[in-house]
């Protein structure tokens, strides 16, 4: 399974690939996808050669060659239901949609390991479509703590974050603080100030110059196992 960023990319290097005769560069690529940098690209083009979908080439400009393509790309995204004996949808039942996409878990959100120093993503997750809202990347980070407990958010959770660096008052957001230090916390901007306020009585709200901290993505959801 890829995620909707996989397959987009996989979508834009075949087409580019099909008009031009070569793959398109990094750059183009970041372009089209709405990338802020060409990290963001080059962890795409990594699950992708891990999947087994493309095959980079060594000491060739733009060496980017397809291998293979989803089912569902290959039918040019028309999906067919093959109607048996299954039985009626209750009156007033609401239809279900599996849209399950894939997001990379990149670690633990613990104080003391900023999220550019998590370099290995330990294993994917499946979410549904609709939690992942509006443009970006999406990345997955498992809890440690309770500071955020009355936010609903407990120790071993798993929280989906929408990859950005701005926020607004009351957004819970992964915040690096001296760019050595990453938690989960509500953002509040006091002036040239920067609270972040945990979700327990026992935490105190850290307020600090704006400059030292630099918002790394917005909480968009959260799985929970029992």
């Amino acid at each position: 399974m890829l995620t909707r960023k996989q397959m987009e990319l996989l979508n834009f290097i075949k087409q580019r690939t099909d008009q031009d005769g070569v793959p398109p560069s990094f750059d183009e690529m970041k372009e089209a996808l709405d990338l802020r940098s060409k990290s963001g690209i080059h962890r795409l083009i990594t699950a992708l050669e891990e999947r087994g979908f493309i095959r980079r080439l060594a000491h060739r400009a733009r060496a980017i060659e397809i291998v293979k393509l989803p089912e569902a790309m290959e039918r040019g995204f028309q999906p067919k239901v093959i109607e048996g004996d299954r039985p009626a949808q209750p009156v007033g039942a609401l239809p279900v949609t599996l849209d399950a996409l894939e997001v990379p878990v990149m670690g633990k959100i613990a104080a003391g390991i900023p999220i550019e120093a998590i370099q290995n993503i330990t294993h994917h997750v499946a979410v549904p479509g609709t939690m992942l809202s509006g443009r970006g990347e999406h990345y997955a980070l498992t809890v440690e703590g309770d500071s955020m407990i009355e936010a609903g958010i407990n120790d071993g959770d798993t929280v989906i974050i929408r990859e950005q660096i701005t926020a607004e008052n009351g957004d819970i957001v992964v915040a690096l603080i001296g760019g050595n230090e990453a938690t989960l916390k509500r953002f509040r901007r006091k002036g040239r100030m920067i609270s972040l306020e945990a979700a327990n009585p026992r935490y105190e709200t850290r307020v600090l110059p704006e400059g030292m901290v630099k918002v790394q993505g917005r909480l968009v959801g959260l799985i929970r196992n029992y």
